[in-house]
C-alpha cells in the first residue's frame, strides 16, 4: 500500500484521537480519488487492530498485525459488493452485524471496514444504523465514500465525517516531479488540473495508456476541425470507457470558451494550447457551449440508459457536433 506525505498530519490527528480514547467509534472518510482515502483507511484499521502499537503506528509484528497482513483476522470484517455486483445488500450487512454481538475471538477490537459505503442500498444502510448508534463493546467502523451526499443523512449523522482534501497545488506538483522526474512540467500541471488537484490520480493518468489515448483523441480532433469530418473521431471516442473520453472533450471545449474570455491561465488542458486557440478562433462561444452541453447529455445517457448502443449513440452525437460546428463556421464568416 502506498503512502503519501500529505496524509501524515491527517493520520496523526485521527490516530492520536483514537489512541487517547477521544476518537469516534465510526469514522467516515470522504474525498475524491487520488487523495489517499484508501491508504489512510488501511493505516487506521491496521492501527486499531494492532495489539502492541508503537506510538501511533501498528507494530507489524504482533499476532493481530500478521493476521491483518494475511487478510485472515477473525475480528476484521470487510464489507464490499460481491463480484459482478454494484451494490451492497441488506443480507451482507445483517450477516456482519450479527457477528459483532459475539465475543472478540482475539480478545481485542472488532472492526468493520466499508470502502464503498455509497453502494449500500437503503435497506442495507438502515440495517446498519442501529449498530452504528449502539455499537457493541470495542467495536469500530471505518467507512469511505467519494462524497457525503451519496449517503443517507441518517447514516452520515451517526459517523464522524472527515474530508480528506487535496494538498496545495504547489505540493502536489512537487510530489509529481519527485515521482515522475522525466515527465514534462506542462504535462504534470495538466494532469493535476484534470484530476481536480489529486496528485496520485494525476500520476496514474500520466503513467497509464489514458494519457496517450487523450493525446490521440485531441490530435484527431484537430484534424476533424480542419476537415469538418467529425465522424472520423468515432474510433477514438467509442472505446471501453467512452464517458472518460467525453469528459476530456468537454474540458477542452470549456477551455476554448475561457480563452475567448481572456482566461487562458484558467484552462485545464495547458498542454493543448494550439488546439484550444484553434477552437476558440473557429467557433463562437454559444456553439462551443452547446457542443459541451450535448456531450454531457450523451455521457449521461451512456451511464444511465441500460443496454444503450454505444456506437450508435456516439455516431449520432458526432454528426450533431459536425452540424453544430458547421453552422458556427458559417455564422462567423
Amino acid at each position: 500500500m502506498n503512502w503519501y506525505p500529505w496524509l501524515n498530519p491527517v493520520y496523526r490527528q485521527l490516530a492520536t484521537a483514537w489512541l487517547s480514547g477521544q476518537g469516534h467509534h465510526a469514522l467516515l472518510l470522504y474525498g475524491i480519488a487520488g487523495t489517499g482515502t484508501d491508504e489512510l483507511a488501511y493505516a487506521l484499521t491496521r492501527l486499531r487492530m494492532c495489539q502492541r502499537p508503537e506510538g501511533i503506528k501498528s507494530c507489524g509484528e504482533c499476532h493481530s498485525c500478521k493476521l491483518m497482513l494475511a487478510g485472515s483476522h477473525p475480528d476484521f470484517y470487510l464489507l464490499q459488493p460481491e463480484k459482478g455486483k454494484n451494490s451492497l445488500g441488506v443480507d451482507a450487512v445483517r450477516t456482519i452485524t450479527e457477528k459483532l454481538y459475539d465475543r472478540s475471538q482475539l480478545s481485542g477490537a472488532k472492526l468493520v471496514h466499508i470502502p464503498q459505503a455509497e453502494l449500500l442500498t437503503e435497506a442495507a444502510a438502515n440495517a446498519l444504523l442501529k449498530t452504528l448508534e449502539e455499537p457493541t463493546d470495542n467495536t469500530w467502523f471505518v467507512l469511505q465514500s467519494p462524497r457525503l451526499d451519496l449517503l443517507l443523512p441518517t447514516l452520515r449523522s451517526r459517523c464522524f465525517a472527515y474530508h480528506l482534501a487535496t494538498p496545495p497545488v504547489a505540493s502536489g506538483l512537487q510530489w509529481l516531479q519527485r515521482e515522475l522526474p522525466q515527465s514534462d512540467a506542462t504535462d504534470r500541471q495538466t494532469a493535476l488540473n484534470l484530476c481536480h488537484n489529486a496528485p496520485a490520480a494525476a500520476r496514474d493518468l500520466l503513467t497509464t495508456p489514458d494519457w496517450a489515448a487523450r493525446q490521440t483523441l485531441f490530435a484527431q480532433l484537430s484534424q476533424a476541425v480542419n476537415s469538418g469530418d467529425f465522424l472520423s473521431l468515432l474510433s477514438a471516442v467509442n472505446h471501453q470507457e467512452p464517458e472518460k473520453r467525453i469528459s476530456w472533450l468537454v474540458t477542452l471545449l470549456m477551455d476554448s470558451v475561457k480563452y475567448q474570455q481572456n482566461m487562458a491561465p484558467a484552462c485545464l488542458n495547458q498542454d493543448q494550447t494550439a488546439l484550444i486557440v484553434l477552437l476558440a478562433e473557429r467557433y463562437s462561444s454559444a456553439h462551443l457551449l452547446a457542443a459541451a452541453d450535448s456531450w454531457l447529455t450523451c455521457r449521461h445517457r451512456l451511464l444511465t440508459v441500460t443496454g444503450v448502443n454505444h456506437e450508435l449513440l456516439l455516431t449520432e452525437q458526432l454528426l450533431h457536433q459536425e452540424t453544430l460546428f458547421s453552422a458556427s463556421s458559417l455564422s462567423t464568416q
